[in-house]
C-alpha cells in the first residue's frame, strides 16, 4: 500500500479519528493490507446472530420475570437487565444495514440520534444493573434474614431510577455530538465541531471508568464473595453454584474487555502520536475496533443464558407459562381419555417449580 492509497484510507470513518484535521499517519507508510469487505460479512453475520437469539432470549426474560410479581431485588435486577438488552438489540438491524451499505445511513438524521440514544442507554444500563445484581445477591446469602417491606421497595426504586439517569446522562454527553454528515454518501457519526482532543479524551475516560473498570471489579469481588459462601454447601449443588458463579465473571470479562481494550490503546494513539505505536499497529487498531464493539453485544445473548435459563426456578416458570398456552388435549392427550395414572400437566409444572433447593433460591433467581 503507497502512501496515497493510505491517505485514502485515513478518511474512512474508522481511521479518521482526529477531527481537529491533523492526520497521524498521514506521511507515514503502512504496509498492512486489511480486507475490509471480509469485515463487513462477519461483521453482518455477527449481527444477525446477535439479533435473532438476543431477541427471542431477552423477550422470554422480560416476559416471564414480569410475570413472576417477585419480591426479590435479584428478580428486578434481571428484569431491568433483560429490557435493557432488549431495547439494544432491537438498535441491531440498523447497524446490519449500516454495515451492508459500507456506512451508509438512510434512515434520516433523528433515527441517527435516536438509534445511538437507545444503543448507548441500554449499554450502560446493562452493566450498572449487572453490577446492582451481584451486590444484592451477595447481600441475600449475607443477610438471608431480612424482611421485605416498603421501606426496601422504596429503595429498589430510588436505585433503578438512578442506574437509569446515570446511564442517560452519560450517553447525553455522547449523543449531542452525534450528527448525519452529507460526505460522499450520508453517515451517521460522531463529530464534535471543537476542542476534540479534550472531549475525546474526557468522555473515554469517564466511560472506561464507569462501564468496565468499576463494574469490573464490583462484579469480581462480589462473584468471589458469593462463590466462597456457596462453597460451603454440602453436595453437588454447593459445587455447582460455586462454578455459574465464576461463570458470571468470566462472562462478563470476554464481553466487554476486548471493546475497552481497544478503547483505551485508541486513546493511547491520541495521547501520544506517532511514538506510541507502529503505523501498521494503529491501522489494525482502528480496523479491529468494529469486530470487538460487535463482540460485546454477545452479552445480549450470554446475560439471559446465565442469570435466567441456567436457574431452575426460571425454566420452571417458563415451562408453566407456555404450557398454559397449549391445549390440554395436545399436551396430555391421555388426560382426555380418563387415563387414571395420567397426571395434569398443570400439576406437574406447579410442583416442578418448587422443587428448588432453599440455598440455591438466595442467588439464582
Amino acid at each position: 500500500m503507497d502512501t496515497e492509497e493510505h491517505h485514502n484510507s485515513s478518511l474512512d470513518p474508522d481511521y479518521y479519528h482526529d477531527f481537529n484535521g491533523s492526520f497521524h499517519w498521514f506521511m507515514h507508510h503502512c504496509t498492512l493490507e486489511l480486507n475490509y469487505d471480509t469485515r463487513r460479512a462477519i461483521l453482518f453475520l455477527l449481527y444477525l446472530v446477535i439479533f435473532v437469539a438476543g431477541l427471542i432470549e431477552n423477550v422470554l426474560v422480560v416476559w416471564i420475570n414480569w410475570r413472576r410479581h417477585s419480591k426479590s431485588t435479584v428478580t428486578f435486577c434481571v428484569l431491568n437487565v433483560g429490557l435493557a438488552d432488549l431495547l439494544l438489540v432491537l438498535t441491531i438491524p440498523f447497524w446490519m444495514l449500516e454495515v451492508a451499505l459500507n456506512q451508509v445511513w438512510v434512515w434520516g438524521w433523528a433515527l441517527c440520534k435516536l438509534t445511538h440514544l437507545v444503543y448507548t442507554v441500554n449499554m450502560y444500563s446493562s452493566v450498572f444493573f449487572l453490577t446492582y445484581m451481584t451486590v444484592e445477591r451477595y447481600l441475600a446469602i449475607a443477610r438471608p434474614s431480612q424482611t421485605w417491606g416498603l421501606k426496601e421497595k422504596r429503595k429498589r426504586g430510588i436505585v433503578c431510577a438512578c442506574l437509569w439517569t446515570f446511564s442517560l446522562f452519560l450517553t447525553l454527553l455522547e449523543n449531542v455530538h452525534v450528527e448525519l454528515m452529507e460526505w460522499d454518501e450520508p453517515g451517521c457519526y460522531m463529530f464534535p465541531t471543537y476542542s476534540y482532543n479534550e472531549w475525546y479524551t474526557s468522555i473515554t475516560i469517564l466511560s472506561l471508568t464507569c462501564s468496565c473498570l468499576i463494574p469490573a471489579v464490583v462484579i469480581t469481588i462480589f462473584n468471589f464473595l458469593i462463590a466462597r459462601a456457596v462453597k460451603a454447601t454440602a453436595g453437588f449443588e454447593g459445587r455447582r453454584s460455586c462454578w455459574v458463579v465464576h461463570v458470571y465473571s468470566l462472562v462478563f470479562m470476554l464481553c466487554w474487555i476486548p471493546r475497552h481494550m481497544v478503547i483505551f490503546l485508541m486513546l493511547l494513539d491520541e495521547l501520544l502520536p506517532y511514538t506510541t505505536f507502529s503505523c501498521n499497529f494503529v491501522d489494525m487498531l482502528y480496523f479491529s475496533y468494529c469486530i470487538v464493539d460487535c463482540i460485546s453485544l454477545f452479552h445480549c445473548v450470554a446475560n439471559p443464558i446465565i442469570y435466567n435459563f441456567l436457574s431452575k426456578g426460571f425454566r420452571s416458570n417458563l415451562i408453566n407459562a407456555v404450557v398454559r398456552y397449549i391445549p390440554k388435549e395436545i399436551a396430555n392427550p391421555k388426560e382426555k381419555e380418563g387415563s387414571g395414572s395420567s397426571t395434569s400437566h398443570s400439576v406437574v409444572v406447579e410442583n416442578a417449580a418448587n422443587d428448588i433447593p432453599p440455598n440455591q433460591e438466595q442467588w439464582a433467581k
